[in-house]
């Protein structure tokens, strides 16, 4: 193509491109290229998530190494801190104002011990998740890995971590005479379960924090509400007696309380089946599937949102 210039010369355009017109979709297409941190299928996703296993149990065994890397006492704290809780709570609601209802303190002390505990491992995989994508941007930006592998190692963090506090939860039961028997290895059961659970929701919270990095302050608050509903130092049906049966059912089918029941159902002779809710392992089994499937695939769906922006 070519046209006069205004001194009589004749200047030759360049010739129209051949990708004039096409979007940015229609020009990747038409040359192979393809979104960089792409999300892959499902199955692929979960494939790559086996391959960085080591990742994952290295990641959350270093965080869980450094989380008191500070303190003079270390490691001790991981046991220290919901122990001290215990007691806190058992001064408040145990002796001023009496939340026992009339349980034997021997039932009553392991009863809120292992509540506050349980609880613990909920509350802490919940406020770890919140900040797993926002709190770590440099290595999501920097480095290509499946993201959820973030949530999971510092579920899996939460887990070690009670699984050192257990040894303190088995003194004291011992120490209030609930010697061990075999429902004790209904314990392990029910760590299964607590843990697919809490997975699932730190995944959750994982994408919700992602997104809105302000719910990390309001979490707390949620948190607090949760644990005063869910028993952890007082029993539902005793503390609800007299009232609507419907508020005690609808407290104790809480995940939070279900697996609080079965723990003490499995350590503390005194607490028996008949304060378990109805179908208590279905609920416990149900929970732990729901979040961590339904988890899983809503984390999956922003994979390649993450760090971005």
């Amino acid at each position: 193509m070519s046209e006069t210039t205004h001194d009589g010369s004749v200047a030759v355009s360049a010739p129209p491109s051949p990708d004039e017109g096409l979007t940015a979709a229609q020009l990747a297409a038409k040359y192979g290229l393809a979104v960089s941190g792409a999300r892959p299928s499902l199955f692929e996703y979960v494939r790559q998530l086996w391959d960085r296993r080591h990742f994952i149990l290295a990641f959350s065994r270093a965080k869980l190494t450094a989380q008191y890397s500070q303190a003079k006492l270390g490691q001790l704290w991981q046991v220290a801190t919901p122990l001290l809780n215990a007691a806190v709570y058992f001064f408040i609601f145990g002796v001023i104002l009496q939340a026992d209802r009339g349980m034997p303190r021997e039932v009553y002390i392991p009863f809120l011990v292992t509540g506050v505990f349980v609880f613990t491992f909920t509350q802490s995989s919940v406020m770890a998740g919140v900040r797993a994508i926002s709190g770590n941007l440099g290595l999501v930006r920097a480095l290509h890995f499946p993201r959820a592998s973030l949530p999971i190692s510092f579920a899996l963090q939460q887990l070690q971590q009670l699984l050192y506090s257990m040894i303190v939860l088995f003194v004291v039961a011992i120490g209030f005479g609930s010697y061990p028997k075999l429902s004790w290895v209904l314990i392990l059961p029910v760590l299964v379960l607590q843990f697919l659970f809490n997975t699932g929701l730190a995944l959750i919270m994982a994408r919700a924090g992602a997104k809105t990095p302000d719910l990390a302050q309001l979490m707390p608050f949620v948190m607090r509400t949760w644990m005063y509903a869910s028993g952890v130092m007082f029993s539902i049906p005793i503390m609800l007696k007299g009232k609507p049966d419907w508020i005690a059912t609808v407290l104790q089918w809480n995940p939070a309380a279900v697996y609080m029941d079965l723990m003490r159902f499995a350590l503390i002779d005194g607490y028996d089946h008949t304060q378990l809710p109805d179908h208590v392992w279905a609920a416990a089994a149900g929970w732990a599937v729901l979040f961590a499937v339904g988890g899983f695939v809503y984390f999956w769906k922003a994979e390649e949102r993450y760090g971005r922006g």
